[in-house]
């Protein structure tokens, strides 16, 4: 069945909405399809999936941290970065240890697996980051860096 196109819907604002254009669609589908592409690459190799590599990604650089802290550090849903959590623990990538000043913590930490696991991805990550900006210039590249990290601001006052 062929899809109709839609109008699109007028806002409160009397604009019309048109998601191919909606700037947080655009991120999002751009996030989504780097994201994929990546995760293709070291799912394979490393039998890992996104929300997985993130945390990896974030105990690599930030040891000692809580769930809680690797779900706002990453913006991912406490349930997600729980359940990846306890993959990478059962996989023996990440270990967890009671905070020695409220056991109810769980502090995690990169093992030596983990690491490794870290330290062969991280390369591939990068390389594909360097693909993906290959379509701008040095000049661009730091406009869109400014660009993003104004945005980031902003968003949080959303």
């Amino acid at each position: 069945m062929a899809s109709a196109k839609r109008k699109p819907t007028a806002g409160s604002s009397g604009e019309l909405l048109v998601l191919e254009e909606f700037l947080p669609y655009r991120l999002s589908i751009l996030s989504n399809r780097v994201s994929r592409a990546i995760a293709a690459r070291y799912a394979k190799t490393f039998d890992l999936t996104i929300p997985e590599w993130r945390i990896i990604a974030v105990l690599g650089r930030r040891p000692g941290l809580t769930a809680k802290e690797v779900a706002e550090a990453t913006e991912m849903d406490k349930v997600a970065v729980s359940r990846a959590v306890g993959k990478l623990v059962e996989s023996r990538r990440v270990a967890a240890r009671a905070d020695r000043d409220d056991a109810r913590r769980q502090i995690l930490s990169l093992t030596a697996q983990g690491e490794s696991v870290h330290a062969r991805i991280a390369p591939i990550a990068l390389e594909s980051e360097q693909r993906l900006v290959a379509a701008l210039d040095k000049r661009e590249r730091e406009q869109l860096d400014d660009l993003l990290d104004r945005l980031l601001d902003t968003a949080k006052g959303l």
